[in-house]
């Protein structure tokens, strides 16, 4: 049975306003969220006080965590301990009692005894609810991990994209997979707990990698705590277990003799594919925003053009000089028209933008990485920092670190200069002047 503790820790419940009988002395102290004034580096949590059986004092119970202090945000943690301290308030006024066994209440909370009752009640009482998903539990064991997870990604279309949506969906099948083969007793999704979680991750981990282990992980609990939130199951394994330290892997910037040999080879040899790199290069867009790229997209009036970014539905950037003679007479092409297709600039191409991503991907290994024998540290994504290289290079001749970093950030469109400078780090965009004289006074 789950403990008092686990109860609480459900981080989202349904909003009800429970009657309080002020006639008698409560029994326990309105729970409290503890924020250590704002200090992540200390622990938060949710503190109460129950009355003792024997001395009818108030006493301080057990601090509440939960996963609360792996969050890295004040906004994430807040609302997660918000969760818990409405958990834990709904739990004592239903009559949870830390110093008794509340099997009985915990048993009539459970959500399979509940489920159906609640999807016909709201058949019947809002008829919008026609086409939305209903998941009814076939018995008293509950819905099975495929069931629970296909009832979760009904839910999930409706609020992330495609490409989420196949991650999501790789995840859950290479989970229920590995159950049948290695845990085949588990029939229910409430029989997943912590444990099984860390030993299928833990395969994960040593047949591929940390970083594919901790995708994984971020996937299912984010399709368990969907299951949470809709009282499927009680709490969210996933989210018990911490992310593995991972060493990223980035591409090397080229020198400046390779990148200009690349450039030239490609004016005779590809000119769609060098188009392709300078929109990387110069506007310092990511390989799959590139290939969304209309002609409608590209405003020649005011030399800007607006895409789709990784975090936003809509971005606009200007469209430099540099680029703007590299590029093509658009005119005759349809509005529609993708902008990179694998024959011209400006024409269709019916496909899924992961494919065409992938597809620029090989095409580049084979027109560029192939013949100027380039190693796996070099790909697309070098050409973004070594452009960025070089406009900050550039930039510190005439100004201050922070005056050059602040205008580089309106450039290459990090949202904080924190992102900029640690990605500025990690790219070594900046080298310090010959050092050598500080030793000298040491022979």
């Amino acid at each position: 049975m789950a403990t008092f503790n686990e109860l609480i820790l459900l981080e989202h419940e349904s909003e009800h306003d429970l009657e309080h009988d002020l006639a008698h002395k409560k029994e326990f102290s309105d729970p409290k969220i503890y924020t250590a004034n704002g200090n992540l580096s200390k622990r938060w949590y949710v503190y109460y006080s129950f009355r003792h059986p024997e001395t009818g004092k108030l006493k301080r119970m057990k601090n509440i965590y939960g996963a609360v202090n792996t969050y890295k945000t004040k906004e994430d943690r807040l609302s997660l301990l918000t969760g818990y301290r409405r958990r834990l308030l709904k739990l004592l006024k239903d009559g949870y009692n830390p110093y008794h066994n509340n099997t009985a209440l915990y048993q009539s909370t459970l959500p399979e005894n509940n489920l159906k009752a609640k999807a016909t009640e709201s058949k019947q009482t809002d008829p919008q609810t026609e086409n939305r998903p209903v998941f009814e539990a076939p018995d008293n064991s509950g819905p099975s991990l495929r069931e629970a997870f296909d009832y979760s990604l009904q839910l999930k279309d409706k609020t992330v994209n495609e490409r989420t949506l196949k991650d999501y969906l790789y995840s859950s099948n290479a989970l229920v997979k590995w159950v049948k083969n290695n845990r085949p007793e588990i029939q229910s999704i409430q029989q997943l707990n912590k444990k099984v979680a860390m030993d299928f991750l833990n395969d994960k981990l040593l047949k591929t990698s940390s970083r594919n282990r901790n995708n994984i992980r971020l996937n299912l609990s984010s399709l368990m705590q969907t299951l949470v939130d809709n009282e499927i199951i009680l709490s969210n394994p996933m989210g018990k277990i911490r992310a593995l330290r991972t060493i990223p892997q980035r591409n090397k910037c080229y020198t400046k003799d390779t990148q200009e040999k690349i450039f030239e080879y490609l004016k005779m040899q590809d000119p769609v594919l060098l188009l392709y790199i300078k929109f990387i290069s110069y506007v310092f867009v990511r390989p799959i925003e590139a290939c969304r790229l209309k002609v409608k997209d590209l405003d020649f009036t005011n030399n800007t053009f607006e895409f789709k970014a990784k975090n936003k539905s809509s971005k606009t950037k200007i469209i430099p000089r540099i680029l703007l003679e590299s590029l093509p007479d658009l005119t005759a092409s349809h509005p529609d028209s993708w902008l990179f297709t694998p024959g011209k600039i400006g024409g269709t191409w019916d496909t899924q933008e992961e494919n065409k991503r992938n597809y620029f991907t090989k095409r580049f290994k084979q027109v560029v990485k192939e013949p100027f024998n380039l190693g796996p540290d070099y790909g697309l994504y070098s050409f973004k920092h070594t452009y960025t290289t070089i406009l900050y290079r550039a930039l510190l001749e005439k100004s201050s670190p922070y005056a050059a970093k602040s205008e580089l950030m309106e450039i290459t469109g990090h949202s904080t200069m924190e992102a900029l400078e640690k990605y500025l780090r990690d790219i070594d965009a900046y080298l310090p002047d010959d050092y050598s004289y500080l030793y000298e006074n040491e022979d």
